[in-house]
């Protein structure tokens, strides 16, 4: 492995605790910013700091937010009697994106997984329940991803939810548009079976 001087070694070793970042693109990342002007790299680095500071968790639906409330529960527009569940903020976007879903959210923070030591006790699921007993809710989506984890999680939250009354739905899941089915694992076909529609 080269050797860099020690400022720049130390930034290569911070950018590669990012997601996805290996050695080489964090030698790029590094070296980009060794050469972008002064002014660059500051607001990178107070872009980051303001996300620390100034960004929370709703105490409505523990989404990321810059307020007490997130901009989707305090959204007077938005289906108050639907809740799309989730596992993590950034599973939202996804959604949003369709624009077919126009009621509020619930974020997780997580699935269930026992392997990883992770159980019900450790999400954010009290304040779902607590929600479903304040609030007249109509339909919980859950839209746990298709992991075994999301399965799991789905399940669980189903038996919980489902004597409180709401309809409980997941959202469906198969082959993706543009795919082939040669490539299709034996679960997905499956789900795709099952979720059939009349045409």
């Amino acid at each position: 492995m080269p050797e860099f001087a020690e400022p720049l070694a130390r930034l290569i070793q911070e950018c590669k605790r990012l997601p996805g970042i290996g050695q080489k693109s964090a030698q790029r990342i590094a070296f980009h910013l060794l050469r972008a002007p002064r002014e660059d790299s500051e607001n990178l680095a107070q872009a980051i700091l303001d996300i620390k500071e100034k960004l929370g968790i709703c105490s409505l639906c523990n989404n990321v937010s810059d307020g007490e409330i997130c901009l989707y529960c305090r959204d007077p527009h938005r289906e108050q009697s639907q809740i799309c569940v989730v596992e993590e903020p950034h599973n939202i976007l996804p959604i949003e994106t369709t624009h077919a879903f126009r009621g509020l959210y619930y974020v997780l923070h997580g699935a269930i997984s026992p392997l990883r030591g992770i159980g019900p006790e450790q999400l954010r699921i009290k304040g779902l329940v607590d929600r479903l007993n304040q609030v007249e809710i109509d339909e919980v989506i859950l839209a746990t991803n298709p992991t075994v984890e999301g399965e799991a999680t789905a399940v669980y939250l189903s038996r919980l939810l489902k004597p409180l009354g709401p309809r409980i739905t997941r959202i469906a899941m198969g082959i993706p548009v543009g795919s082939d089915l040669e490539f299709a694992d034996e679960v997905t076909m499956s789900r795709s079976l099952e979720n059939r529609r009349e045409m």
